[in-house]
């Protein structure tokens, strides 16, 4: 009796394989990546005064010298907020 069966090829040579195996290698990789790039290069830390110092930028940004920087965006507001003059036939 003699057998219908093919020889079937090794399953790496198909490549519908790598492509349910590559995704998933990839995002493993990716994530070992990124926790490394993370450990290695940690955020630093705010100074413990950091409060005050939010606080005396603000003093300063509040000074007369500050206000005349935002004369033209207070004109371009206040421009907006009037509605038209109307001609006087």
């Amino acid at each position: 009796m003699k057998s219908d069966r093919t020889d079937a090829a090794p399953w790496w040579t198909y490549g519908h394989v790598w492509l349910v195996i590559g995704g998933p290698a990839v995002v493993v990789v990716a994530a070992l990546v990124t926790g490394w790039i993370a450990f290695s290069h940690p955020d630093a830390v705010l100074a413990e005064d950091y409060y005050r110092k939010g606080l005396e930028i603000n003093k300063t940004l509040g000074q007369p010298a500050g206000d005349k920087a935002l004369m033209p965006a207070m004109q371009g507001r206040n421009h907006a907020a009037t509605p038209p003059k109307k001609a006087v036939p």
